[in-house]
């Protein structure tokens, strides 16, 4: 005689706790490659669902507008560019190496992607109602980091004695110039030598001081 009772289910698959992480990743992804190509106003998030081959819904669930789903786009791409910088540094001891290399990851990440370039330029166009775009938003919370390791060059006598902010403004116009020139223009130079051109200028600048007829410095 069969019994009756019902059999007890075997456990189920264990819950995966990396998923949320792991799905916000690829929608961030997905979105900017469509934001990049087809631009903020004509990017369907249906269709970022559709290339990940998940529900429009599952997309809300993360990022409840378009808006947002732009903006954090933007974020995560410059936590990348942090963090490919830090990877590649992190080790180096020698500050004016660690300047050099620095700048060259940075260069290199825009070129390796341009997409991101792209949104930049899309988030000032589009969302001009913000006082600061991301990037400078990321730049004002790291400021205070990369003031303190000038003003230690100037006090171990690598660097000048001069305003540390007008050392970080200055750095930091010639390389956010020089990738919107890379995005629009293409490099004409490898971007090895195009870092080690922007950190000749930046460390020596362009007068031979040692010409008396040079103008000095007031």
């Amino acid at each position: 005689m069969t019994s009756s009772t019902p059999k007890k289910r075997g456990p189920g698959r264990p819950r995966d706790v990396n998923l949320p992480a792991r799905r916000r990743e690829q929608i961030l992804r997905s979105a900017a490659d469509q934001f990049a190509r087809h631009g903020y106003r004509h990017t369907d998030v249906q269709k970022i669902a559709d290339q990940l081959g998940v529900a429009k819904g599952t997309i809300y669930n993360y990022f409840p507008s378009k808006r947002e789903l732009f903006l954090a786009a933007v974020d995560q791409g410059i936590r990348d560019l942090s963090g490919s910088i830090q990877a590649v540094t992190v080790h180096e001891t020698d500050p004016v190496k660690m300047i050099k290399i620095g700048v060259t990851a940075y260069l290199a990440f825009f070129d390796e992607h341009p997409n991101f370039v792209e949104l930049l330029i899309q988030e000032r166009a589009e969302f001009k109602d913000r006082t600061k775009p991301t990037y400078f938003q990321h730049r004002e919370a790291s400021v205070d980091r990369w003031r303190d390791f000038y003003r230690d060059l100037i006090d171990q006598g690598i660097v000048r004695d001069m305003p540390v902010d007008r050392i970080l403004d200055v750095i930091n116009n010639m390389l956010y110039g020089t990738i919107f020139t890379n995005y629009h223009a293409g490099r004409s130079q490898s971007l090895e030598q195009q870092a080690q051109d922007l950190l000749d200028v930046f460390f020596h600048g362009i007068l031979d001081l040692r010409n008396p007829t040079s103008p000095q410095e007031k």
